[in-house]
């Protein structure tokens, strides 16, 4: 198994959904896709609360990456939405973030593509909406990386 998808609707589920997330890939890099306003960054601070966070999250659209120390673990929220070549993450030293023991979540990792480390999860965003149901989303998340995969498969079995 190497793809599950999920649902969230409204606002709290994907945070949840998020923190479920994170609990689970404590460590490595996460790939958010999906439009403007399909909730990556709302998925991102679900991810955050696995690690403790409380505070706003915001989408490091002008600075590329924002980084959050929470307890042992060092997470990087970074957006590539503006990036007008994939080069200049050489030169902001992009390497440096993806260690063993760091969290990447990458949203617009398609803009960085040749820069960028293969994703322990691929995480693609879709808008979801049925007749009688507040909006939601559904959530393909797929494994690239043994991790990934061990880690998708303890997703499952905790029930989707």
């Amino acid at each position: 198994m190497n793809e599950l998808r999920l649902s969230a609707h409204g606002e709290a589920e994907m945070v949840a959904l998020g923190e479920r997330l994170g609990r689970l890939l404590p460590a490595g890099v996460i790939f958010l896709e999906g439009d403007l306003g399909a909730g990556k960054t709302t998925l991102t601070r679900g991810l955050l609360h696995a690690f403790g966070h409380s505070g706003a999250v915001k989408s490091p659209t002008y600075t590329l990456v924002e980084p959050y120390q929470l307890g042992d673990a060092q997470v990087f929220h970074f957006d590539l939405y503006r990036l007008g070549d994939p080069e200049e993450l050489e030169y902001m030293g992009i390497r440096d973030y993806f260690d063993a023991q760091s969290l990447c979540i990458v949203e617009w990792p398609m803009r960085g593509e040749g820069f960028l480390p293969q994703p322990d999860w691929r995480v693609k965003v879709t808008p979801l909406l049925l007749a009688g149901q507040a909006p939601g989303r559904t959530l393909a998340v797929s494994a690239h990386t043994e991790r990934g995969r061990q880690a998708l498969q303890l997703l499952q079995n905790t029930g989707s």
